[in-house]
């Protein structure tokens, strides 16, 4: 399998953003991203999805939407589609429509920052996904970074503290979302995880002092999806668009902590009695299956089945687990950064049957 890195959920000035496409593209380029996704609110923006190129350096800029019922107070309910091709914003107020509209369309659909807390300190209010009744979505953004940002805003002293200390905010998925994952897993349906930016580079100003709140290569050097697939990428728009489309609808994937150390060339796999599958496959459990973890160092490694913990590992870079029993399979690694314990990677599950 060839490993294709992406960040994805950002904005440009045609919404809230402050960059145009283009320098999130040079943003992307000097971080080694193999690809973004721009996804402006309500507003799918036609032309600027390309390859960019510096010298021998190139990254995809994919184009995608986030789309919410600005009339809906308060505005809750986000939803990232990617792939569609075309503007979907107008069934905004129609979520279960709009789901069907964007797989005719052969989008993806995934829920944006599943738990978006209020901050009151800062004058925000909260935009968590409220319509959990809805199905035909691809997935959930399993970890938002400005998401985790709002709730350590516990006051204006504290928003400061983090705004010049972006590197000690990340600590791992909200446990409420982790949850709320795991029981729609174990409820049946096929579930993709991914981990969004939600990057803006918002301008701030304390009396004298400005400062781009989170720049966009701070965002691309944090919390990002990284894919798997059986083709690498040969530069061709079309080609290259379809190969990242298809791993994140099979959930052929993993969330990626990249700050405190690459996640890239982590792996989790299974092997039965006559095939080995990845994340987001399936493989039957007849005859037993080994499930197998690979990490780039030695970290704490966690097997989590239906949701439950079944395996720690210590201080290991890979290890084995046999199992006959059907279920959802996922792994979470935790790395020492700056003091503390912080979640470094979130595979998509294998599926036991």
């Amino acid at each position: 399998m060839n490993e294709i890195v992406i960040n994805l959920h950002m904005h440009t000035t045609y919404s809230d953003g402050h960059v145009s496409h283009a320098e999130i593209a040079k943003a992307a380029l000097h971080t080694g991203l193999d690809a973004v996704i721009v996804t402006d609110h309500n507003v799918w923006v036609n032309g600027p999805e390309d390859y960019y190129k510096d010298g021998k350096r190139r990254v995809l800029l994919l184009v995608g939407e986030e789309i919410h019922d600005q009339a809906r107070i308060p505005q809750k309910s986000h939803l990232l589609v990617f792939g569609a091709g075309r503007e979907l914003a107008t069934l905004a107020w129609d979520i279960p429509r709009l789901l069907t509209e964007v797989r005719r369309a052969g989008g993806l659909a995934f829920i944006a920052h599943p738990k978006d807390p209020a901050a009151p300190a800062v004058g925000e209010g909260d935009i968590s996904w409220e319509d959990w009744q809805v199905q035909g979505y691809t997935g959930i953004e399993l970890w938002n970074s400005m998401s985790e940002f709002k709730s350590l805003l516990k006051s204006k002293l504290l928003a400061i503290h983090y705004a010049f200390n972006p590197e000690r905010i990340a600590h791992g998925p909200d446990p409420e979302v982790l949850s709320k994952w795991d029981e729609l897993l174990v409820s049946g349906q096929r579930v993709v995880a991914i981990g969004g930016s939600d990057a803006h580079a918002i301008p701030a100003r304390l009396g004298p002092i400005h400062r781009t709140l989170f720049p966009y290569e701070f965002h691309f050097r944090c919390i990002n999806t990284h894919l798997l697939s059986p083709q690498p990428l040969n530069g061709e728009l079309e080609h290259d668009r379809r190969l990242i489309l298809d791993a994140l609808a099979q959930g052929r994937a993993f969330v990626g902590y990249d700050l405190p150390a690459s996640t890239r060339g982590f792996r989790f796999t299974a092997q039965g009695l006559e095939k080995t599958v990845t994340m987001g496959e399936e493989i039957s459990a007849q005859k037993g299956v080994t499930l197998q973890i690979r990490l780039p160092r030695p970290s704490e490694i966690c097997l989590i089945k239906n949701g439950q913990k079944i395996k720690t590992w210590q201080k290991h870079e890979t290890c084995a687990f046999i199992t006959s029993d059907p279920g959802a399979y996922r792994v979470e690694t935790y790395i020492n950064f700056l003091g503390k314990r912080r979640g470094w990677i979130f595979s998509n599950p294998i599926y036991i049957i």
